[in-house]
């Protein structure tokens, strides 16, 4: 019925994706979104919250709710910024350090559980794609 729409085919790869990493970052009380945003914050510290949100591609309001619940886990810091009182730096706690090394397995191996079913070049080609065509339509 859907086979030509690539909204329908992007939403339910999505969707199904979102199963999986929701699955391997449920033991660290984490959802995929604040899972990748931390490691985000833990690899660029002091990223300002509108740089994170952009670097995501995520509205600010998201970003905002996505860090409330990294804040309130303990993970994440914000600090006011010198230049801008509305605008907070992003960083991580000593909590997020100890915990990065667990979530990083934990996500490599939902991308080789997947790799064994594509096929590795199958599954670089298919990043490869979406990330074009995202950059193509933004």
């Amino acid at each position: 019925m859907f086979d030509q729409c690539l909204y329908f085919n992007t939403t339910a790869l999505a969707r199904t994706l979102e199963r999986e990493w929701a699955k391997a970052f449920k033991p660290f009380g984490l959802t995929p979104s604040q899972a990748f945003m931390l490691r985000a914050v833990v690899e660029r510290p002091g990223l300002l919250q509108s740089s994170l949100a952009d670097a995501l591609a995520i509205s600010r309001p998201t970003a905002t709710r996505t860090l409330d619940g990294l804040q309130q886990l303990g993970f994440v810091e914000r600090w006011s910024t010198e230049s801008d009182g509305r605008e907070s730096a992003i960083h991580p706690t000593d909590a997020a350090h100890a915990v990065m090394k667990r979530i990083g397995t934990a996500s490599a191996e939902v991308t080789r559980r997947i790799k064994r079913k594509l096929g590795t070049s199958q599954f670089d080609d298919t990043v490869t794609s979406v990330r074009h065509l995202r950059a193509s339509l933004e």
